[in-house]
């Protein structure tokens, strides 16, 4: 892409964005550029393959969906009581480790080990939304303005670490997840780093990879091990998510967890991460409604269909784990 083309594509999406004229669209879309308008068009224009046309109708329909589902407001909606909460976070597990040396976020995502199994898909969507929200509105603009420079992406830590079979059942809920990100929060992360990666994995990557755009493919890398010697060439030992201290040291959560060692674990939700985050989002509900005491229930938000590219590689991945249940006669 030419330097020349992204600035005259760059110049006729911000013309057009220059357009609206509708109050709620035009404070929502503050939300999500946090002052760093060029970099967010930028990231559309790169979703969109530079095709302004194509860029333009992303971000209106994301700003709708966000006006639609008061996604300006998710951070006022904590899920309750803790003990629920942190169903949820022994249940999906995310934290941020640290930070790369060039002060990106690191997020680690215990994705063979995450079960989603305490909760229904709404509080599951909400949660994912809400660290989404607090990374794009709180962690970046700090380490923007700790690095005197914009730092709009993330790097993501993927842990394979017990990837079984059962990871079927899950394949809709992650795609929902996903399918959020990618037309709502484009762009965002820098590099997708995996490791601790099993057989499975492997066998499945094989298929997918030739599915991903170009854009995607060049973003992740497969490391081997827990992708520590790796991963240190990017960041400190201290931003290393646990799972990579050690080769072989696996990602328990419940060795991790029920060791009093929740600072250790980013998933936990002792761990700094998750305790200012929450303490956020409690703290932001009494700011909006002081008098009313906090509402039981999910924060309920429309999910999006799956762009077609992400529907063939879901139908592609079941119908591998398929021949992988048949071959192996088991479940998992």
């Amino acid at each position: 892409m030419s330097l020349v083309v992204s600035e005259d594509a760059l110049n006729k999406l911000q013309a057009l964005m220059d357009q609206v004229e509708e109050e709620s669209l035009l404070r929502t879309f503050q939300n999500v550029h946090q002052g760093c308008v060029t970099e967010t068009l930028m990231r559309f224009l790169k979703a969109r393959e530079w095709n302004v046309t194509k860029a333009h109708k992303m971000i209106i329909d994301c700003l709708n969906w966000r006006v639609q589902n008061e996604i300006d407001n998710i951070l006022s909606k904590p899920i309750i009581p803790t003990d629920f909460y942190r169903g949820i976070r022994d249940s999906q597990l995310i934290g941020l480790s640290g930070y790369s040396r060039e002060g990106l976020p690191v997020f680690a995502i215990g994705v063979g080990l995450s079960s989603f199994d305490k909760a229904s898909v709404h509080y599951y969507v909400q949660s994912h939304i809400q660290i989404n929200e607090y990374r794009d509105r709180v962690i970046l603009p700090s380490a923007s303005k700790k690095h005197g420079q914009p730092i709009t992406t993330c790097v993501k830590v993927l842990d394979m670490t017990g990837l079984k079979l059962s990871a079927l059942n899950q394949i809709k809920l992650l795609t929902i997840i996903s399918s959020i990100d990618d037309l709502n929060y484009p762009e965002k992360t820098n590099t997708y780093y995996i490791v601790n990666v099993p057989y499975i994995f492997s066998a499945c990557w094989k298929v997918v990879k030739p599915l991903l755009q170009e854009r995607t493919r060049r973003k992740v890398q497969v490391l081997p091990g827990c992708g520590r010697d790796e991963l240190l060439k990017i960041m400190d030992y201290a931003s290393l998510p646990h799972f990579c201290r050690r080769e072989g040291s696996g990602s328990s959560r419940h060795s991790e967890n029920g060791n009093g060692n929740g600072n250790e674990n980013c998933y936990s939700l002792d761990h700094p991460f998750h305790q200012k985050l929450y303490n956020h989002i409690k703290e932001e509900s009494r700011i909006q409604e002081p008098v009313e005491p906090i509402k039981q229930g999910s924060f309920h938000v429309d999910f999006p269909e799956p762009p077609a590219e992400k529907a063939e590689i879901v139908k592609t991945l079941e119908s591998e784990l398929h021949k992988f249940k048949i071959s192996n006669g088991t479940c998992d």
